[in-house]
């Protein structure tokens, strides 16, 4: 499997760098609609546009684009087992599990949200807007730069 897998690994790459993209663009986005739901009237008509944006995004997007990050990462370690040799690989899957556990975090503030509470402050939704765009410098660097 690791030989048919090595063949299309450049395809593997590309693919698992576009679920990047989209799965970041979500982690980045969803935060920032906490904070317009936060300041929405509990009940009204902004509320209820919020929790339907927030399932669709994590639902349609967030969640397909992590898993298929896991998946096409998983892949490219079965076509270049070598990959596993590198420390930086180590680090970058430390800081993408952590990046896999905020994800489930949002989830579950995301339910919260939907059932009319306001889970945390607009303050704190302003600064975890940050913690994974913060995390994804940290792993292209490791990517790019193989610094150790």
């Amino acid at each position: 499997m690791g030989a048919l897998l090595a063949e299309y690994y450049l395809w593997i790459k590309a693919v698992h760098l576009i679920a990047v993209i989209a799965w970041m663009a979500g982690m980045m986005y969803l935060p920032r609609l906490f904070i317009y739901h936060h300041k929405s009237e509990n009940g009204g008509e902004a509320e209820r546009y919020f929790v339907q944006m927030e399932r669709r995004l994590l639902k349609g997007i967030i969640n397909p684009a992590m898993g298929a990050v896991w998946v096409l990462g998983i892949l490219m370690l079965i076509a270049n087992p070598a990959l596993l040799s590198g420390t930086w690989l180590h680090i970058k899957l430390t800081l993408v599990v952590v990046m896999s556990a905020i994800h489930g975090f949002y989830a579950a503030s995301r339910r919260k949200f939907e059932a009319g509470e306001r889970p945390r402050s607009e303050r704190f939704w302003r600064v975890m807007n940050e913690a994974p765009f913060i995390l994804l410098i940290a792993i292209v660097i490791l990517v790019i730069v193989k610094p150790f």
